[in-house]
Parts: C-alpha cells; structure tokens; sequence
C-alpha cells in the first residue's frame, strides 16, 4: 500500500473515532430540564360562571402556551380552597400563587376598593371606564396600592353590573321594598338608597333566589345572570347599570412573580395586560347575546327604572362619592380624577 493511501486510510479511522467520541460526551452528558413552575389559582367565580372558562381558562391557556409549559395553572373554583373574602389574603402571603377576587373583597386592605368596584351612576358607557383605567392612570394607583400587600394587580375587565329581578321596579316603594344579594361599594349604596342588601356567596345565590330569601341580583349582568342560571327564578333584567367598572380582579403573588425567570415574568405580566381589553370587548359582545337569547328563551323581560326612581338613586349614589374620598390620600387622588372626567364628560 502506498503510502498516500495508508494516510488516507489512517486519517478515515481517525475522523471515525473522533466522531464515536464526541457523540459518546454528548450522550453521556447531563440534560437539564427547564424548571417549571406550577401555580395554584383560587377562583371568585364557581366553574358555572362564564368567566371562570372565558377568563381564567383564557389565561391559564395563553400562558402556558407563551412559556412553552414552564408556567402551569392548576385551577380552583370558588371555595375549593379558601372562602373569596380570604384570597387577597393567601395572595399577599404567598400562599396562593394567583388568584381572583371582586375589589369589595379587599376593602380591608385597599383604600382603592370601593371606586374600584364601581361608583354607582358613574359611568354611562363601558369604554369610558376602560379609558379612566388605562389612558387616566387609575389601573397603575391601584396596582402601586396593592404592591404595598405583596400583590401584583390586574383587572380582568369593565363591565356593567345590571340587577335581575323577581318583581319588576316601577316606583321608588317597589325599589324600597327588594330584597338585594349584592357586595362592596354597591351593597352599601342600595341599603342607603332604601332597599335591603346583603352579600351571599354566588354558590349559594341561585337557591337564595329561588326560595325567595331575596328578590333580586346582581352578578355581572346578562351573562352572568345567564350562566348562574338566575333567569329561571328572576325574570326581570333591570336596566340602567347600577355600575360600569373593573369588577373582576386578577392578583398575583409577587413573591412567586419575584422568584420566575425574567422571561417568564414578562409573559405574566403581557398576558395580563392583553386580557384587560380582549375581556372587556368579548364580554360586551356576549352581553348582547346573552340578553337576547333570555328575551326570546325564557321570557324574560328587561325593566327600565322610571326617571324618578333612577333620579332619586342618583342623589344618593353621588353622595356616597365623597365618602370614598375620606379613606385615604390615593383615594381622594382618584375621586379627584375622576370627578374631572366625568365633568370634562358633560356628565357633572
């Protein structure tokens, strides 16, 4: 053999062996999983509620798809862990990792709360609460208020919050006379305005309806009504909006943002900001629907106040305002505020 061929030969077995050896280091070598992390998430809403699938599953869907299933959600409904006046609590202490709540559930710890959960007869039009959140600078007081707890917020929508009722209202005695299920801010306005309010858990509503413990509702509005099945018992939907505000709440531990990889803080924290505005358009969406179809379904009819009875709750409503402002310097901030919109509005 010469000896170009023995080279040739001698340098194949070479690049052989090479080759064997380095793909024997790279099989033989650790392989280090991405960590992930798995978060528990307490629900305000029963597994009935439409936003338990539109908003919670909604998200829990975007972000484990973003992370790529390095952030899991592991869902409760309402009460599976702790009761929903309870939750702010688990979250600022790192018990929970997420949950949702209603503002009025935090009022013991958020001077914000009760403008938050919606001045009555504030607002005329859902975009105009969108735009106080997000272009006035309320959605970023109350996420500075919450920090102070420990807790990252986000609201999950605006909405109207419209009453359903056993009994039409067509005078101030008929509104005197309901009995209400209600919570927070508004819970405290109808029992001032002169009917008698009371919060009951939503897992406990449809039976306190159907009994006749109350006459009357309000969760969301027609969606809610819908998916709590409330039409079958209450087949009045009231209108106007007792409010149009961020009454659902997204809070996140910020120990456990704290400890997720910059990466996937950011996802969190997109997810979150998205879901303000694709939330509160689908919600308005399905509100139309969802009032049409309970019309020609189920009989139900929709129950405009009479003038007198809407003028005498707006006295009432407007001088519970001030009321909020007394809680603390942020909350005198945002009345503020809002007072100058709603003026610049043509509203006062």
């Amino acid at each position: 053999m010469s000896f170009l061929a023995t080279f040739r030969k001698n340098l194949t077995t070479y690049a052989s062996a090479l080759t064997l050896g380095v793909s024997a280091v790279i099989a033989s070598a650790p392989v280090y999983a991405e960590k992930t992390y798995t978060w528990k998430v307490q629900s305000h809403w029963p597994g009935s509620s439409s936003s338990y699938q539109d908003s919670l599953g909604r998200l829990k869907d975007v972000i484990e798809e973003r992370s790529e299933g390095r952030i899991k959600l592991q869902l409760f409904e309402a009460g599976a862990m702790f009761k929903a006046t309870e939750t702010f609590n688990a979250v600022s202490r790192g018990i929970l990792e997420m949950g949702t709540i209603s503002p009025g559930y935090a009022q013991d710890k958020m001077t914000l709360a009760g403008i938050a959960s919606g001045l009555p007869f504030a607002f005329r039009n859902v975009w105009e609460a969108a735009y106080f959140h997000q272009n006035m600078g309320f959605e970023q007081m109350l996420r500075d208020e919450a920090a102070k707890s420990g807790v990252y917020w986000a609201t999950d929508k605006v909405y109207p919050t419209e009453m359903v009722t056993s009994k039409p209202i067509n005078s101030w005695e008929d509104f005197k006379g309901l009995k209400i299920r209600s919570s927070g801010a508004l819970q405290k306005f109808l029992t001032e305005a002169g009917a008698s309010a009371s919060y009951i858990p939503g897992s406990e509503l449809y039976t306190a309806l159907d009994s006749g413990i109350v006459d009357g509702a309000h969760w969301g509005a027609a969606q809610g009504a819908a998916s709590m099945g409330l039409y079958d018992v209450a087949k009045y939907h009231v209108q106007p909006a007792l409010n149009i505000a961020g009454t659902d709440v997204i809070i996140v531990s910020q120990k456990a943002l704290d400890k997720l990889p910059e990466d996937l803080q950011q996802v969190v924290k997109q997810a979150l900001d998205e879901q303000f505005w694709i939330r509160t358009n689908q919600y308005l969406y399905k509100e139309r629907i969802a009032l049409a179809k309970a019309v020609a379904d189920q009989g139900v009819e929709v129950n405009v106040m009479p003038d007198d009875v809407q003028q005498k709750l707006a006295q009432t409503a407007q001088g519970m305002w001030d009321e909020e402002a007394k809680r603390s310097d942020e909350a005198k901030k945002a009345l503020s505020l809002l007072k100058q919109f709603l003026g610049e509005l043509g509203y006062l």
